[in-house]
C-alpha cells in the first residue's frame, strides 16, 4: 500500500466550496484524488481533499506558525 502525506479523510459533512484552479493544478489534484481511492478505498472528490490538504500545509508551515503567533 502506498503512503500519502494526507491521512484518511475523518467522517464529516460535505461542505462545498469554490475555488479556481490552472489546469496543471487540477490535473494533478484529479490524480490526487485517484490515488487517494486506491490507497484508502474511499473514493473523495478534489474539492473534498482540498480543506484537508490546505490544513495540512497550514499546519506543517513553521514560519507561518510563528508569524501567526505576533500577529
Amino acid at each position: 500500500m502506498m503512503t500519502l502525506k494526507l491521512s484518511k479523510l475523518p467522517k464529516r459533512t460535505p461542505i462545498k466550496i469554490n475555488i479556481v484552479l490552472n489546469a496543471e493544478t487540477h490535473a494533478a489534484m484529479v490524480d490526487y484524488a485517484r490515488i487517494y481511492e486506491e490507497t484508502y478505498g474511499s473514493k473523495e472528490s478534489v474539492e473534498e481533499l482540498i480543506p484537508y490538504m490546505i490544513a495540512g500545509f497550514l499546519d506543517n508551515d513553521h514560519g507561518f506558525k510563528r508569524a501567526r503567533k505576533i500577529m
